[in-house]
């Protein structure tokens, strides 16, 4: 099998060392994380791992596997870059003076979709999204023109399919809701004696 590019999708709890769990997981198998973006979900208390890496699906499968067992984890998916959305943003800063002779700044802006986000004597900071390819691209334009810095963010992916995590959840409650706290006499009882 060949590897390829996959996005992993994980749905956790939000818990103080979950990353790192989960980041080991990929190094004890030697797999490189190309990219990791983390946010909180369209649920509130539920926060989403964006993880990409180039395996092979065989690989990925397992690991998925092995990232469910997790207890903060409610669920884990992987796709192909055909079955989803997805996008990377990436900031760039230019010498001020040297975009403004060599280029036609609203040209470039057009072209690659950026914007200026900030302008200063000294430099300016472009800002745009796409796919890593067409950031690179820009990258090379920049480069020859005094590219100062150049930072690039996790992917974030959005699956193509019209099922969504929050729709399962809902689903699951209505199936299986939790259980109602019932207050223990007993022990509140016990309370009052050893305050006393």
């Amino acid at each position: 099998m060949n590897k390829q590019e996959f996005t992993i999708t994980v749905y956790t709890e939000n818990r103080i060392g979950l990353v790192s769990r989960i980041a080991i997981m990929f190094s004890r198998r030697k797999i490189n994380i190309e990219s990791l973006n983390t946010s909180p979900s369209e649920i509130e208390g539920i926060h989403r791992f964006t993880i990409v890496i180039e395996e092979t699906e065989e690989v990925v499968r397992k690991l998925v596997r092995q990232v469910e067992k997790q207890v903060e984890v409610l669920k884990a998916y992987y796709n192909t870059n055909d079955e989803i959305v997805w996008q990377e943003m990436a900031l760039y800063k230019v010498s001020t003076d040297e975009i403004a002779e060599k280029i036609k700044v609203e040209r470039l802006l057009h072209k690659y979709g950026a914007r200026a986000i900030l302008i200063r004597k000294d430099y300016t900071i472009f800002e745009t999204s796409g796919h890593r390819e067409e950031i690179d691209k820009l990258v090379k334009v920049l480069e020859p023109c005094g590219l100062i810095e150049f930072v690039r963010s996790g992917r974030v992916a959005i699956i193509k399919g019209s099922d969504s995590f929050h729709a399962k959840i809902k689903a699951f409650e209505k199936s299986e809701p939790g259980e109602t706290v019932v207050e223990n006499e007993f022990l509140d009882k016990q309370d009052e004696v050893f305050s006393m």
